[in-house]
């Protein structure tokens, strides 16, 4: 497998540099680029992925659609269109920003803080998921009812701690693509 790098930023969201990915994340983790897309179906409804019991960061935990970091030199949109396909085997498009400046750091899990700048994105699903069980432990389609209600109710991560915070940043928009 390639190894895979995450672009360091300064406080001011300046790149600074690279690291390798998975030797980047850790108790003190570096603030680095990532992004958050939530993919909706022609139904609304919305694409939701429970991690991988093996990934390293919040395994088994149900997030949004797709996480991930843009490689050096990626822009943010290809990245977003790489992570789909490796993670999930589909591809998406009307791919929109909604909150651009979006910033999060979380409690440790397993011992290891994300620290992240990570704009978060929607778009619209053009196929049907066939998930990398490496990457995806298994996924749903839920109305944004039904999603905001789940994490409203969860008190034990059932969701990722990311999901969580980003709702109230994101919902108007979400709400306004939706009507």
């Amino acid at each position: 497998m390639q190894t895979e790098y995450v672009v360091l930023l300064d406080e001011s969201g300046a790149e600074i540099g690279t690291a390798e990915k998975y030797g980047a994340h850790h108790a003190n983790t570096p603030l680095h680029k990532a992004f958050s897309c939530y993919v909706f179906n022609d139904s609304k409804q919305l694409l939701v992925t429970k991690r991988a019991d093996s990934k390293k960061v919040w395994p088994g935990v149900w997030t949004n659609s797709v996480c991930g970091h843009p490689a050096p030199a990626e822009t943010t949109d290809n990245a977003i269109a790489r992570r789909l396909e490796f993670e999930l085997g589909m591809s998406a498009d009307n791919l929109r920003v909604i909150a651009p400046h979006y910033r999060y750091k979380t409690p440790p899990c397993n011992g290891i803080i994300e620290n992240e700048i990570c704009p978060v994105y929607i778009a619209h699903a053009l196929s049907n998921p066939a998930p990398n069980t490496d990457e995806v432990g298994a996924y749903k389609w839920m109305s944004w009812a039904d999603y905001t209600q789940a994490l409203a109710n969860d008190t034990t991560d059932v969701f990722s701690w990311w999901c969580k915070d980003q709702l109230h940043y994101i919902s108007g928009a979400i709400e306004a693509f939706l009507s």
